[in-house]
């Protein structure tokens, strides 16, 4: 079991951006797919923008973590995990899968997959 990868879905689901700046590389790698979007970035700070402007901006709370699952493909590791978000427009599901290496225990290169907005 991956603990950087479970470590990284607790500080999502907690909008915790302090310990995913304590996670991830100063210069990660980081590569993702939303339904509507391709986004790229190279830093610490443009990938915790990408997490908490634009992905779960203030308004949504994330209320739970419903689940968390880790693993490895080869040298790297991956993790999914689903979580429970209320905004204005009501109850959503949010399932993101990731794929990532560390060096020296930080996140250095991430690629993520996310569902969207569910609505429950």
């Amino acid at each position: 079991m991956s603990q950087i990868g479970e470590e990284l879905a607790r500080a999502l689901a907690g909008k915790d951006a302090p310990a995913v700046r304590r996670l991830l590389a100063d210069d990660v790698d980081f590569k993702a797919l939303t339904p509507g979007r391709f986004w790229e970035a190279g830093s610490v700070d443009e990938v915790v923008e990408v997490f908490f402007g634009s992905w779960f901006e203030p308004s949504d709370e994330i209320r739970a973590l419903l689940d968390v699952r880790t693993g490895e493909v080869g040298d790297r590791q991956s993790v999914t995990y689903r979580l429970q978000v209320h905004n204005d427009d009501g109850g959503h599901e949010v399932e993101q899968q990731a794929y990532f290496s560390t060096v020296d225990g930080r996140v250095s290169f991430l690629r993520v997959l996310c569902s969207g907005y569910m609505p429950v």
